[in-house]
This record gives C-alpha cells, sequence and structure tokens, in this order.
C-alpha cells in the first residue's frame, strides 16, 4: 500500500490511487404497559460508564420470552464455533437482512471496499472494537474484514445492540460479544473475552467512549507494547484520552475521530438535527409545537437538537458555559438562561454536554409534573440519575426506556433510557451519516496501522484534512453532485494542488 508522506507534518501525504476523488459523473408495538408494581429495586443497575453511541429501537429479538442470560446458554453458528456470544444466534437471517438495507446508505464504506481491498490494506491488523452494534457497524466491521483485518467486537452501550444484527456477524464468523440490555457486570464481562483469549492478541483498538482502552489499561497494560494505535470517536473518550497524554500515560498513538470535520459537522450536527424528535416521539407521543424546551449545550449536537425543535413550533432556551457558543445560540434566536431559571416552567429538558451532574437532584425537584427529561450527550453522567434511586421515590415502567418517577406529593418526571443517550438507545440514527463516520473511523485506523515508525509520537492527533476531504467526496455520487475542479491558474492563484486539501487546517467549516 501507498503511504502517506509525512515529511510535513501528519496533515501532509501521497494520496493512494484508490483515494482520488472523482471528478467525473459517479453516480453510483410499544410494549403494553405493566401494571403498577410499586418502588423499583435499589440494587439496579447504575452505569456510571460511558457506555453510549449508533443503535435502534426496534429489534426482532427483545421478546422476553427467554430471560436466560446468553452468557449461560451454549451456541453454536453454523461453521461451528462458540467464539461469541448474542442473545439469539438464529435471529442471524433478520440480521443480515437489516445490514443489507445498511449497505446502500452507506455508498462510502463499498466504495472503500472495493477500491482497497485488491491492496488488502489492512492485512495483518487484529482489531479489537468498542462500539454500537448495530447495522451500520456491521457494515464498518465486514468492510474492515474485507480490506485484510480480523475483528473481536464488543458493546459500548448496555441497550443499543440489536441483537438480530450482532446474530448475523456471529453467524459470518466475528467474535462479538454484546446483546441488548446487558447488567454492568455483563458489559466488562464482554470487552474482557473480546480482548482476553488464548492466541490471539489485538494490534489496533478502535474504541467510542473510552471503556475498551480503559479496561486494557487496567488490566493488561502489557498488551500496549504491541498496540500500534487508537481509534476513538467520542468526546467522552477522546478527553480522556486527551488526560492521559497530559500525564505522560498514553504509550501508543491515538486518531481523535469525534474533532474530525466528517464527525463534528455531519454525525454530531445532521444526526442528532434528526434523531432527537425520533427518540422523543417514540417513547412519548408527544406534540413538540409550543412546548418548552431548555437543551443544556450549544455545541453540534445542541445546535441540532434547537435547530430541530425550533422547526417544530417549539420555543427553546439554551444553557451555555462557552461565551462563543452562547454568542451564537443568541445570533440563532434563542433565548440563553440559567438552568434554574426556566426549570420550574419547561416541559423537556435534555442535555448535550458532555459533562457531569449538569441536572441535579435540585434541578429535578423542582421540575413541573411529567417533565421529560432525557440526555442526548455521550456518557450517562450528564443527568444524576443516582440521586433518584431512593427509599421515597417510585419508579414505575412505562413502556420500554420508559420510566416514571413519582414524588410523595404525586408529582412525577418522565425519565427516556435512565439517563442514557436517547436517540442510540430509545429511536434510529440515519444511516446515511453514519456512513461518513464509519468511513473516516476505517481511514484513520489504515492510517495508523500502515505509518511508519516514528510518525506518530504517543499523542492525540486530528486527522489529515484531505482525509476528510475524501470521506466527504465518497458521498456526493448519492445526490448526483458534480465537483467544481479548480483550473491551473485558479489553483496558482490561491496556492493550492487542484486535488486539494481546499482549506488550511484551522479552517472552521
Amino acid at each position: 500500500m501507498e503511504k502517506w508522506d509525512g515529511s510535513e507534518g501528519t496533515s501532509a501525504f501521497h494520496v493512494p490511487e484508490w483515494m482520488q476523488i472523482q471528478f467525473a459523473d459517479q453516480k453510483q408495538e410499544f410494549n403494553k404497559r405493566p401494571t403498577k408494581i410499586g418502588r423499583r429495586s435499589l440494587s439496579r443497575s447504575i452505569s456510571q460508564s460511558s457506555t453510549d453511541s449508533y443503535s435502534s429501537a426496534a429489534s426482532y429479538t427483545d421478546s422476553s420470552d427467554d430471560e436466560t442470560s446468553p452468557r449461560d446458554k451454549q451456541q453454536k453458528n453454523s461453521k461451528g464455533s462458540s467464539d461469541f456470544c448474542v442473545k439469539n444466534i438464529k435471529q442471524a437471517e433478520f440480521g443480515r437482512r437489516e445490514i443489507e438495507i445498511a449497505e446502500q446508505e452507506m455508498p462510502a464504506l463499498m466504495a472503500l471496499r472495493k477500491r482497497a481491498q485488491g491492496e488488502k490494506p489492512l492485512a495483518g491488523a487484529k482489531i479489537v472494537g468498542c462500539t454500537h452494534i448495530t447495522a451500520q457497524t456491521a457494515v464498518l466491521m465486514e468492510t474492515l474484514g474485507a480490506l485484510g483485518a480480523q475483528c473481536r467486537w464488543a458493546a459500548c452501550n448496555i441497550y443499543s445492540t440489536l441483537n438480530e444484527v450482532a446474530a448475523a456477524l456471529a453467524e459470518s464468523g466475528f467474535p462479538v460479544f454484546a446483546w441488548k440490555g446487558e447488567s454492568e457486570d455483563d458489559f466488562w464481562w464482554c470487552i474482557d473475552r473480546c480482548v482476553n483469549v488464548e492466541g490471539w492478541q489485538p494490534n489496533m483498538i478502535l474504541d467510542d467512549g473510552g471503556d475498551l482502552t480503559h479496561w486494557i489499561y487496567k488490566k493488561y497494560p502489557n498488551m500496549f507494547k504491541k498496540i500500534k494505535g487508537i481509534v476513538e470517536e467520542s468526546v467522552t473518550g477522546v478527553h480522556r484520552l486527551y488526560q492521559l497524554s497530559k500525564a505522560g500515560k498514553l504509550c501508543v498513538p491515538a486518531m481523535n475521530v469525534n474533532d474530525s470535520v466528517t464527525k463534528q459537522k455531519f454525525d454530531n450536527l445532521y444526526c442528532c438535527r434528526e434523531s432527537i424528535l425520533d427518540g422523543l416521539k417514540r417513547t412519548t407521543d408527544m406534540m413538540f409545537g409550543g412546548k418548552q424546551v431548555v437543551v443544556c449545550g450549544y455545541g453540534e449536537v445542541g445546535k441540532g437538537c434547537c435547530a430541530a425543535l425550533k422547526a417544530m413550533g417549539s420555543i427553546v432556551y439554551v444553557t451555555e458555559i462557552d461565551p462563543i457558543c452562547a454568542l451564537q445560540a443568541c445570533m440563532d434566536g434563542f433565548r440563553l438562561v440559567k438552568l434554574n431559571e426556566v426549570i420550574r416552567q419547561v416541559d423537556i429538558v435534555i442535555t448535550c454536554t458532555g459533562n457531569k451532574n449538569v441536572v441535579t437532584r435540585e434541578h429535578l425537584d423542582r421540575m413541573k409534573n411529567s417533565c421529560i427529561v432525557c440526555n442526548m450527550g455521550h456518557s450517562n453522567t450528564e443527568i444524576d440519575v443516582a440521586s433518584l434511586r431512593t427509599p421515597e421515590l417510585t419508579w414505575e415502567r412505562v413502556r420500554s426506556q420508559v420510566d416514571h418517577v413519582i414524588w410523595p406529593d404525586g408529582k412525577r418526571i418522565v425519565l427516556l433510557a435512565e439517563g442514557r443517550l436517547l436517540n442510540l438507545s430509545c429511536s434510529t440514527v440515519p444511516t446515511f451519516v453514519l456512513s461518513i463516520t464509519a468511513t473516516t473511523q476505517a481511514l484513520a485506523l489504515i492510517e495508523l496501522y500502515n505509518a511508519p515508525e516514528g510518525r506518530y509520537k504517543q499523542d492525540v492527533y486530528l486527522l489529515p484534512k484531505k482525509m476528510d476531504e475524501y470521506v466527504a467526496s465518497l458521498h456526493l455520487p448519492t445526490f448526483d453532485a458534480h465537483l467544481t475542479e479548480l483550473t491551473d491558474e485558479q489553483a496558482k492563484y490561491l496556492g493550492l494542488n487542484k486535488n486539494g486539501p481546499f482549506k488550511p487546517n484551522y479552517y472552521r467549516y
């Protein structure tokens, strides 16, 4: 495989033939509400791990007919392998259909698979992954396999796994350890089964939230001697990597996918703009027009949520700590407030800050009756759900991922997904947007795996601008879009290469 030229830093590289931008025309039923059960057990899992990113609420295997833990089952796929742990391997056919549908909306990954599989740029790569296990992730995993990699996978979210998709991957020979509704103990057990296997050691990590990286650091630190790099896609996981780097404890190079243009400006913004409404509607059946909503945080996720709710006629307030984001919210027509100022009057509270204890017990006590509380940030730490697990409060399950928390005076709030990521726990997210993120992840893995020794040090890196542009170009044919090509004179005038990169690294889109 042709290598990136690192002589001018990580942003300068020679573009392999399969990565050339093409300028020519290249078209290519809710569960029934249970009877009142009184206060729920206080021993329920209160996960503080960052177990949240891509998912669908619907699953062929959500039936409660079989309550046996997958860990207690003996299952084999049609090839006789038992190196997996899923809910029901017999659901593989359903999962395969979902994967085939997702492939139609993930043109870049399919194009990458076609262009690069001859070179096998990931031949010899042993990738251990911890992401949401959905149809879209399955397309990514199978693409990595087509490019030569061996993969072992666990879920980064205890609610987001599509059981039928996990079964389809296991049937295809991928060691997958995940099912919808894992306990906290199951969650870490699955990660350990991916990592701790005789005769197989990973040399690449693909993480979403940092839990896999944390587990290897904690339990198997010697593995990092053979690991070439980490690719991380979440705000939470990237924050953890920068903390490790600052403390001098990051012992391999890491690629920050979260802050790549193709992740920030597409997945975070456009995905959340559509999926926030989907998640709220599926769980509450509510009308948005005229409702008062406070959105905590006006980053790309907050911007997407606010735009969608405003378009539906909601009255939207914003809270922010950053004066720049705060000014953007004001210029976009939103009233900037402190949460305490509106907590008694709003109908919906949405967090998307990436922080902890944004909504505290004091806020929850002051909310109006039937206020809906949910989180759109990666981690489940933004809403202080643990403070609600006290004897004086009653928990009442309404439907899947919807709980009433009832105060002694009869007031109740509607808590969605127990404070975990709403869209990935309760609804679906747009496949096309995930194609953009997944392609970026694949290219980051290829870059780190093939980089010559010394190009990347033990630090956190952003993706080269050219890589972002290439990912975008692979998605344009879906829209029958035609890029304008610079003339030689124009390129010389701007001081650019005709094939990019077209913007400097400091440019903000």
